[in-house]
């Protein structure tokens, strides 16, 4: 297996066409990456020593593509595009050295505690998504109120006790300190366009697959209607009005993470579902052993915060966020440089 230097970048990659939609050639793509192996002397990842993990958050086009629902452009305006092209690059330079790929898919429903639908004031009118927060006291004072009209698919016609959730939620995220109910556009919606993964990621990662006879580790998350999911790890409320459990950690995948001997994080959006799975990544750390963060490295040149100009800047607390994990132990690194190069691994 090449260890000594980066890989080249196979002939196939274009990064002008990273921002676009497009078919991947599969049958191609497999042909090329067993060639690619070949040439290269790239060995199956079962034979690795060093087992190395690069888990890529919501890199989809809802999140990915200019113009489509959530586009993470950050301050540059190009924010999730520019990521791409170098995490692609990051993927194919590593390609011998990186064990497995985890792509989380954020996949959602139209009645879902954070999508318009979900909401209704006295006039009928649904909040504006994007531009919409429901405060603990919004909810109280009925300013939004559930839609009753969403009951019956979402809570078997007990209007009631979704009413009462929809309370319990929004003073759950108060009292942990967590951001505010964000209505947002509909987005990453199970069987669309913008649920899938960006076309070049993608592909980047199907070649990867096939190089090393790597399954690619695909983590599906959001589906819960009345909880929103940043995290990977977990939702952001665990528990109805009545303390009955309504979701769970995801300790099978957590396990799954720790058990490599380094976890690489990429993707969208650093100030929200990196931030987050970062956040609960650490705390599980934390409770088994600190030490543990030192195998994780935070690739901060492929992420961007959420930007949303002259309305809300998320990146000082996504940089704060990532100060906070680098203080814990984490390794904030560059792209552009070797894993080899990166501090505390051995190969």
């Amino acid at each position: 297996m090449t260890t000594q230097t980066q890989l080249p970048i196979p002939s196939h990659f274009n990064p002008h066409r990273v921002g676009e939609v497009w078919r991947v050639h599969y049958q191609d793509r497999a042909a090329d990456a067993q060639n690619w192996a070949k040439q290269y002397g790239i060995q199956p990842a079962a034979k690795d020593k060093t087992k190395i993990c690069l888990m890529a958050i919501d890199v989809q086009n809802t999140f990915c593509i200019p113009k489509f629902e959530l586009f993470v452009g950050g301050r540059s305006g190009t924010g999730a595009v520019d990521d791409n092209v170098r995490l692609c690059d990051f993927i194919y330079r590593n390609l011998g050295l990186i064990s497995a790929i985890a792509p989380t898919m954020d996949t959602h429903t139209a009645m879902q505690i954070f999508h318009p639908l979900f909401w209704i004031n006295d006039a009928g009118e649904h909040p504006i998504p994007a531009a919409s927060i429901i405060t603990l006291e919004d909810v109280r004072k009925g300013v939004w109120k559930v839609n009753p009209a969403v009951a019956y698919s979402i809570a078997g016609g007990n209007y009631i006790a979704l009413q009462k959730h929809a309370l319990h939620y929004v003073n759950t995220l108060s009292d942990e300190g967590k951001y505010p109910l964000t209505v947002w556009p509909y987005h990453a919606m199970l069987g669309g366009i913008g649920h899938a993964l960006v076309s070049a990621v993608e592909e980047a990662i199907f070649f990867h697959n096939l190089a090393r006879h790597s399954q690619t580790l695909f983590e599906i998350k959001g589906g819960n209607p009345l909880t929103e999911n940043y995290s990977v790890l977990r939702p952001e409320v665990l528990s109805g009005s009545d303390r009955r459990p309504i979701a769970q950690k995801n300790t099978r995948f957590i396990q799954k993470l720790l058990d490599f001997d380094a976890v690489i994080i990429a993707g969208q959006a650093k100030s929200h579902c990196v931030a987050w799975t970062i956040d609960d990544l650490l705390t599980e750390i934390v409770a088994q052993d600190p030490q543990l963060a030192k195998k994780v490295y935070l690739l901060e040149d492929c992420t961007s915060p959420v930007v949303v100009p002259g309305i809300i800047d998320f990146t000082d607390q996504a940089d704060a966020a990532f100060q906070r994990f680098a203080d814990a132990g984490m390794h904030v690194v560059k792209s552009t440089r070797s894993i080899e190069t990166w501090p505390g691994i051995q190969f």
